[in-house]
């Protein structure tokens, strides 16, 4: 899964609430932190498990702290942010020297090898994404305020495609669901992140078995 939004919006608080629906064990919650220490400031909610990650913020770095909270026994693993990866990798690129363009041919496997290791991770995982920021008029009371609203997600186009569910998170700390391979959620109005959304989402996982799917090979 994973949840964009802009600055304040509440990703990281809703992250968590996701996290324990999905486990019911704070303990089994691990977060891989690069945003400053964010997640220790909801310590109160329950003993969940925290690695700190500083710069450089490499993919290679992101795929280690993925594995030691698989080889922890995590099963709900945050990953707060996914966006200062991107940001890594765009600044590696900016640096490079030779044509630009051939230069992305040692980008991209990077960027895929960490999109698979979270893929393949053997736990659920929670992306979270900042959002580029821009603000908008609205008019209230007769008065004409800046309301920030969310753009694009700061992460490589089309990164959304990889997700089974994509939520935006909104200013007002309300989400809507923009992508939902499991239908839970389709044409729904907006909602306020609980923990009773990632019991759903448990339930479905439970009910959708791969058993349940019948699997053909094609003879070479």
């Amino acid at each position: 899964m994973a949840i964009q939004g802009s600055s304040g919006s509440g990703k990281t608080y809703s992250s968590l609430l996701l996290a324990y629906g999905l486990c019911k064990d704070w303990t089994k919650i691990g977060v891989i932190d690069t945003e400053n220490g964010s997640a220790d400031l909801y310590s109160h909610l329950g003993e969940f498990n925290c690695v700190t990650l500083q710069a450089p913020y490499s993919p290679e770095n992101y795929i280690q702290a993925i594995d030691l909270c698989v080889k922890s026994n995590i099963e709900v693993i945050i990953i707060d942010s996914i966006s200062h990866c991107w940001d890594y990798l765009l600044e590696l690129h900016s640096n490079m020297t030779g044509n630009s363009f051939t230069n992305w041919g040692k980008i991209n496997p990077k960027q895929n090898a960490f999109i698979n290791a979270i893929l393949k991770a053997d736990a659920h995982v929670i992306s979270n994404m900042r959002v580029k920021q821009d603000y908008v008029l609205t008019q209230k009371e007769g008065k004409y305020v800046p309301e920030k609203i969310g753009l694009k997600a700061v992460q490589r186009e089309g990164v959304d495609y990889e997700f089974t569910i994509v939520f935006d998170i909104n200013s007002k700390h309300k989400a809507n669901c923009t992508k939902d391979r499991t239908n839970l959620f389709l044409n729904q109005p907006e909602f306020i992140i609980n923990s009773d959304i990632g019991a759903k989402i448990l339930k479905w996982c439970n009910e959708t078995s791969i058993s349940n799917i019948n699997s053909f090979t094609i003879p070479s």
